[in-house]
């Protein structure tokens, strides 16, 4: 490139950030060696080996915080000079979702997780004095793979990490030879590519920060089990390490509902879990150390199963990297909505994951000789029921994750396997009756006593068991009369079911069963924790975090059981006009469509659309949703504005919106809408602007009220009957035009080559339809044909088409999920503070 000083250019950021981040690696490394030669010295110096290492790990911290400065200020001041910059923003963007851009990208997000490892890291070396060193040894180590992903050190064709900070947009290999970058003032036109319109949403700025905040959480109690292993600490590392493991259950927990709760308000897939492998990929870890923190309690209480509360958390640290290797490796780019793209790490996120996989195993080989031998649980003791039911969470996590690597199987060994039509009913088929078995073993659990359960403590169970046969029958009786029947999300294929044929002739009658049981489950957790909780809200509140933290969960379910069984498409067209024709995913049973002002029935209510309104890049629909007085007139009761955010970068994205009540949720978006407002101002005159659709054979284009099929080419059409010169090369266009109500018409406009080279074309109208064809070129090469099709402005009447949904119960889970974090933040402040058992 030629030797141009470009205007307005701004360097130092950037090579701010890059020193900062090459700083942050180095001080972390040595704060790591430094750990590691005060944990396995046994000079005098280890005193001096801690503080060294202290330093250098603030030092690095301060690195970190420095290069996420520099980042902040060149997002928002838009420097677009930078690739990063270029690629998640743009001047046109609210700032409120700067914070968005930040950790879009794969870059910024490990910055996000590197910054919480800072926070922990300098709260563990103010909290944690004994056993600091053996902690912090290995917590650095996996700080400092972490900081490798972002270093940019480059080999030749190879390199160490992606640095956000390296790459100036003119020098990037996609973009530099571009002829923007001959003017030397490229700056003051250029704007940048833009966020995700999927992520312009309030959720997604702080969901991302508290599920990075939940993984980095889980490398505590990792490091914590770890540090007994290398020390041969068998006891002592639980009174600090239970807090923060259920610190980062909480954080994690939380983080995910969050990500429901987008889902739940951004995307337009209908509900607040999808089984995404990105999902997944997050649930699985939360699941396993679930269960590991469970075994904690039991290895605190009862002096046995260490190794396996080691074992546990080990596996919660490892699928948090596995989950990192496949939303970031770019295998699920095919199966995901929202996993990063490849940017090239596959090798160092493989090399990452494979070296937290063997070196943990060998060191608890060689740590686990000298553990404690483990003792055996009473069958009917609280520990045994504990540790049962942390293996039907390691049984869960581990069916979800052999399910979400299908595209890894494929990668490694060269297999075409395609996922199950049926994503929700393979992924349901095990875990519903995992969690009927599980709400169970919670319930039961918590009205056992540690060691040995007392004959008399049977007592405790009647009141859990026989008001939860009472409650789950009569909500099934109400559910089968009024509701709207049992779809639990077991949709067996006929394969399933086949032995079961015998016994239960009808599918419905297996949803209906496992409906029960599931709802049985659920509601004796709740009844339990009632039982249990009655004994300490006297004088011991504090110490009920755990039950309140089982009531919450079970109510979680109860509130996805009946909001997703219960569910119900209420938007049946009735407005006559097959909305089949505007494409082949929407239907009638499903999609309504409404004219502007037309007032149609759906459901309980009377909808009409009302218009559009234009905020920026969001076109918001208003839907006006009434009902009938006492005097049978029509009030307004609310009105929705789904919403469609434009984007020409990127495509159009569909935003839902969602009226509240009490007992139930209408949830809507659109499926189909004119993003411009029809203005008619001749209403029988063609408009001037038609409509130019380049179609090949079989193409399906659509105008405001048809849908157009070109059928085929007639290459060698009549130019007798055309009243044509024999010189004249005329091609014709066969059209089929289907309207609204799939009534068919046959268009048929030439395209014809004079003798003196020059071109024209005949057109051909439906005059029904008030259209018009012109086929006005042809290209050999391509074998592409442009037709322009012109419309009568009387046809154009503003319409949209809308998806309406009603989720019955949903709020129970949304209650349970606060309650639950609720009871998890209880259960950490009393052990904090009591450290109480």
């Amino acid at each position: 490139m030629k030797n141009i000083e470009y205007i307005g250019e701004s360097l130092f950021a950037g090579n701010l950030g890059s020193l900062a981040l090459t700083g942050s690696f180095v001080f972390v490394l040595l704060s790591c060696i430094m750990y590691g030669f005060a944990t396995f010295s046994t000079s005098k110096n280890t005193v001096a080996y801690k503080n060294t290492a202290r330093i250098s790990f603030w030092i690095h911290s301060l690195a970190v915080i420095t290069a996420i400065c520099a980042l902040f200020y060149m997002l928002a001041n838009h420097l677009f000079e930078y690739q990063y910059v270029w690629q998640h923003s743009s001047r046109d963007m609210p700032m409120r979702y700067i914070f968005s851009c930040f950790w879009e990208g794969q870059e910024g997000s490990f910055i996000l997780w590197i910054f919480w490892h800072v926070v922990l890291g300098n709260l563990l070396i103010k909290l944690e004095r004994k056993l600091e060193p053996s902690v912090m040894f290995v917590f650095t180590m996996v700080q400092v793979f972490l900081t490798t992903m972002v270093l940019g050190v480059y080999f030749g064709d190879s390199n160490i990490g992606s640095n956000p900070f390296a790459f100036l947009l003119r020098e990037h290999p996609d973009f530099f030879n571009l002829p923007i970058f001959e003017n030397e003032n490229y700056l003051s036109v250029l704007d940048g590519r833009g966020l995700n319109p999927l992520l312009q949403n309030y959720w997604m700025t702080i969901h991302p920060p508290t599920l990075f905040l939940g993984f980095a959480s889980v490398t505590v109690p990792f490091a914590y089990v770890m540090s007994s292993v290398i020390t041969r600490d068998y006891r002592s590392w639980l009174k600090n390490c239970i807090p923060w493991t259920y610190f980062s259950i909480a954080i994690l927990g939380v983080g995910i509902l969050m990500g429901g709760a987008w889902a739940y308000e951004a995307l337009s897939f209908g509900g607040f879990w999808a089984w995404d492998p990105v999902e997944n990929a997050s649930m699985v870890p939360w699941l396993i150390l679930v269960g590991a923190g469970h075994i904690m309690l039991i290895t605190k209480n009862r002096k046995i199963s260490y190794r396996s509360a080691v074992f546990f958390t080990y596996l919660s640290f490892l699928f948090v990297l596995y989950s990192t290797f496949l939303t970031r490796s770019g295998i699920l780019g095919e199966t995901s909505v929202h996993a990063f793209v490849d940017l090239g790490l596959n090798t160092q996120l493989l090399v990452f994951l494979l070296f937290f996989t063997f070196i943990p195993i060998i060191a608890m080989i060689y740590g686990f000789v000298q553990a404690p031998k483990e003792q055996e649980e009473a069958f009917w003791s609280k520990e045994f029921w504990m540790f049962l039911g942390a293996i039907i969470l390691l049984v869960t996590a581990f069916l979800v994750i052999a399910n979400t690597s299908l595209p890894v199987y494929n990668k490694l060994f060269d297999l075409k396997k395609a996922p199950k039509s049926d994503l929700i009913a393979q992924y349901h088929l095990f875990t519903v009756p995992l969690t009927m078995l599980l709400g169970f073993i919670m319930g039961s659990a918590q009205l056992l006593k540690y060691r040995k359960t007392q004959k008399s403590a049977i007592a405790n169970f009647i009141f859990p068991v026989v008001g939860s046969l009472i409650i789950s029958a009569a909500i099934s009786i109400l559910i089968g009369k009024y509701g709207n029947g049992f779809g639990v999300g077991i949709s067996f294929q006929e394969s399933d079911i086949s032995f079961l044929r015998a016994l239960i002739p009808y599918t419905t009658e297996i949803n209906a069963i496992a409906f029960f049981f599931l709802l049985l489950s659920v509601i004796y957790v709740v009844l339990a924790n009632i039982e249990y909780a009655k004994k300490l809200f006297t004088n011991k509140i504090a110490k009920a975090g755990s039950a309140i933290a089982h009531a919450g969960f079970a109510l979680l379910l109860l509130g996805a059981l009946i909001s997703m069984s219960q569910q119900k498409v209420i938007s049946y067209n009735t407005s006559g006009i097959d909305v089949g024709v505007l494409g082949e995913e929407l239907n009638n049973q499903d999609n309504i469509l409404m004219y502007r002002n037309d007032t149609l029935r759906m459901d309980d209510y009377y909808i009409s659309y009302q218009g559009m309104n234009k905020e920026g890049i969001n076109i918001k629909y208003k839907v006006e949703y009434f009902n009938k007085n006492n005097e049978g007139k029509l009030v307004s009761d609310f009105a929705l504005y789904p919403t469609v955010q434009t984007n020409p970068r990127m495509g159009n994205v569909s935003e839902p919106d969602t009226r509240h009540f009490l007992h139930k949720d209408i949830y809507t978006h659109v499926t189909y809408a004119l993003l411009e407002e029809i203005k008619m101002e001749n209403k029988e005159e063609y408009s001037e602007k038609p409509k130019l659709h380049k179609m090949h054979e079989k193409d399906t284009v659509f105008s405001s009220n048809a849908m157009i099929i070109l059928e085929s080419i007639n290459k060698a059409a009549s130019t007798v009957e055309l009243g044509l010169e024999d010189t004249d090369i005329a091609v014709g266009a066969f059209l089929t035009v289907k309207d609204m109500n799939s009534k068919s018409y046959i268009a048929k406009p030439i395209y014809v080559v004079k003798k003196d080279g020059h071109f024209t074309s005949i057109p051909a109208e439906i005059d029904e339809l008030g259209l018009l064809f012109r086929f006005i070129k042809i290209d050999p090469k391509t074998f592409e044909f442009d037709i322009e099709v012109y419309e009568k402005n009387k046809n154009y009447k503003e319409f949209i088409v809308m998806k309406a949904i009603s989720f019955p119960g949903i709020n129970i889970l949304w209650a349970g999920c606060l309650i639950m974090a609720l009871g998890i933040f209880t259960s950490i402040y009393n052990r904090i503070r009591y450290g109480s058992k």
